[in-house]
């Protein structure tokens, strides 16, 4: 875990405050500072569930408003313009965001997956090791399915077999 996610981590935790206000609020209320709060012996309790699919729902409504906006933005920019200069800066500009929105389909694909690993009860342990992923690494990466550690033996593993 990089050392900023640790300090948030560990500020969290020992702030009282934070640390009972899942019990009272709705998961969608609840924030990352509240849900790094929560003790350990809650993970993957039925408030942080709820908590995580409501955010990757959430990401998945964004990610269509981009693709929305995307198809008006190039319906839009179909005119015919006579420089050579201008049309291919706007060509680049069309196959950038091109690019763009197709990571997101790929990503659009990951948080469907990880919605039904929380439907499953899946969600938040590594699919290598079993073993709990953390809510800090979910909160920065909701789609995450590796542990930290088990992430790192795959790059490290593809860095050196090129896999």
């Amino acid at each position: 875990m990089n050392t900023t996610l640790q300090k948030t981590v560990a500020a969290a935790k020992k702030d009282s405050k934070l640390a009972n206000n899942w019990k009272t609020k709705a998961a969608e209320e609840l924030t990352d500072a509240e849900v790094l709060a929560m003790p350990d012996a809650e993970y993957m309790n039925e408030k942080q569930m709820a908590f995580f699919r409501h955010k990757l729902v959430q990401l998945k409504q964004e990610m269509h408003e981009n693709a929305d906006e995307t198809t008006e933005h190039l319906r839009e920019d179909t005119v015919v313009v006579p420089d050579p200069a201008d049309r291919a800066t706007i060509e680049e500009e069309h196959a950038l965001e091109l690019r763009t929105r197709d990571r997101e389909r790929k990503l659009l694909k990951k948080i469907e997956q990880s919605i039904a690993r929380i439907d499953a009860g899946d969600y938040g342990y590594c699919d290598e090791t079993g073993e709990p992923i953390g809510v800090g690494r979910l909160i920065a990466r909701p789609t995450a399915t590796l542990s930290l550690e088990a992430q790192q033996r795959r790059e490290l593993k593809q860095k050196m077999f090129g896999d």
